[in-house]
């Protein structure tokens, strides 16, 4: 991996140690009750009917930031106010980022954007310990195969105990097969290389044939998310046509001057 990437997993588990001991000012902030599941969002039937209405099923992300550069301040309130209107510009689901030092981004973020919509929503952070899944509520939660390896299964098995729907991604072959081998439905194929963090999208087009070819002969069904490196209309018909069922575009809308705008555009992009 990346040495970025190694740092914000290093930092990362600082702050699950940091849960672990209670440090004043870090608190677990569990949604739901003891014993109770959250009532999830179901990210396949707003898809498909995406998909019925002739639209991109996009998933929008509220991104302040990430190790390379800041877009913007987010707060709580403007989380509420930029998931509103990527939702009303027809986002199928949103995703928030979580982690703090790298990406600035915030639980309570999460909190505020996902009460203020009634659309899917994906919590994105390096989950590496089970009392993240604690934190707060999300319908989606990532789980990224490279930095779970042989933990992933179980990891898998454990969000949808609690009630979320867990999003795997990968990145290569060998996270692939790893991932369909647990009982997760949802695969993400990232385009950035996790050890020179480059973007190309013929990792989508490499690995979603590889999903659906598994699946016909496994009689399933992935639902398969393109992410990162998705920025305009072109590149939109590039994934889909390789068989991502959505997309998840968080650079391209945030920056624009009109996240409604922006999202309406991708949402509406012609793809066949």
């Amino acid at each position: 991996m990346h040495r970025i990437i190694e740092d914000i997993l290093e930092a990362t588990r600082k702050r699950v140690t940091a849960l672990e001991a209670n440090v004043p000012g870090i608190v677990i902030a569990s949604d739901t009750s003891q014993n109770t599941i959250p009532q999830k969002r179901d990210i396949t039937s707003a898809l498909e009917l995406a998909k019925q209405e002739g639209k991109v099923p996009i998933i929008a992300e509220v991104k302040p930031a990430s190790p390379s550069a800041t877009f913007r301040e987010i707060t709580p309130d403007d989380a509420a106010i930029i998931a509103k209107e990527m939702e009303r510009g027809g986002a199928i689901a949103i995703s928030v980022l979580t982690e703090p030092d790298y990406f600035n981004g915030s639980v309570e973020n999460l909190r505020s954007a996902r009460n203020s919509v009634s659309i899917p929503v994906l919590r994105k952070d390096f989950i590496i310990d089970e009392r993240q899944m604690d934190e707060t509520k999300s319908d989606l939660i990532l789980l990224i195969a490279g930095a779970l390896e042989d933990k992933l299964g179980s990891f898998v098995l454990l969000a949808q105990s609690k009630g979320f729907e867990p999003l795997v991604e990968v990145h290569n072959e060998d996270e692939l097969n790893n991932a369909l081998k647990t009982t997760a439905q949802v695969i993400g194929i990232n385009n950035r290389d996790l050890g020179t963090l480059e973007v190309n999208l013929q990792t989508t087009e490499r690995l979603a044939p590889l999903i659906r070819d598994f699946d016909k002969k496994n009689g399933t069904r992935h639902t398969i998310i393109s992410e990162s490196g998705v920025h305009n209309t072109d590149d939109i018909k590039r994934v889909i046509s390789a068989g991502a069922d959505a997309i998840l575009i968080g650079t391209a809308i945030i920056k624009s001057s009109d996240v409604y705008i922006k999202t309406k555009e991708m949402v509406e992009a012609y793809y066949e």
